[in-house]
């Protein structure tokens, strides 16, 4: 009984070597994620025989390495294809459009009151309607405030650019709008003309 279990061993010693990789006898290949368990030595009728016993975890695995670095990546593309990225479920209308009352007062030459600016698409009964949401439309940038303020540290000329004043009011862009103009010094005229044709022109 004894001889049939070592000779039943030694032949599943031979089968395992035979299917690892780069094996040879009394040795274990280093697959990557195994451990080989060392091999036993037993007395056997006709000297010493060598069993082996097997991997630490079980055997090598055929993805214990994983997916290759090109596979990953065409699966991905793959993935990519087949799931496009989710757009953000849209705005209601009366959230989501660019309407902007504009009042202006101190120009004269007929530029001053009140008009209504709408765009996408332009209209309302502002002057300039298109030119107007053109020059809003190519202000605006990701993340920054179209009609921010001057800064408070700002360094400004000390020149008058005459009485008008402007104050807007609405949404743009998804958000809330509440600007006042004027043109007291070279900063604030500066910020008035980069909103032009939206305000008006001045003589000054």
């Amino acid at each position: 009984m004894l001889r049939r279990l070592l000779l039943t061993a030694a032949v599943s010693a031979t089968a395992a070597l035979s299917w690892v990789p780069g094996a040879t006898a009394g040795t274990v290949s280093d697959a990557p994620g195994t451990a080989p368990v060392p091999m036993e030595s037993q007395s056997g009728p006709s000297g010493p025989l060598t069993v082996f016993t097997g991997f630490a975890g079980g055997p090598p695995s055929l993805f214990s390495a994983g997916p290759s670095r090109a596979a990953a990546r065409a699966a991905a593309v793959a993935y990519g294809l087949a799931l496009p990225a989710l757009m953000p479920p849209p705005a209601r209308p009366e959230d989501s459009s660019d309407r902007l009352t504009v009042t202006v007062d101190g120009v004269g030459g007929g530029a001053d009151g009140t008009f209504e600016l709408e765009c996408h698409p332009a209209g309302g009964t502002h002057p300039r309607a298109a030119e107007a949401c053109d020059r809003l439309d190519r202000m605006t940038t990701w993340g920054k405030d179209t009609f921010a303020p001057v800064p408070p540290d700002a360094l400004c000329t000390m020149e008058y650019g005459g009485p008008a004043t402007a104050h807007v009011t609405g949404n743009w862009a998804g958000r809330p709008v509440d600007a006042r103009y004027d043109r007291s010094n070279g900063c604030e005229i500066s910020r008035w003309n980069a909103l032009m044709p939206v305000l008006p022109g001045t003589l000054l």
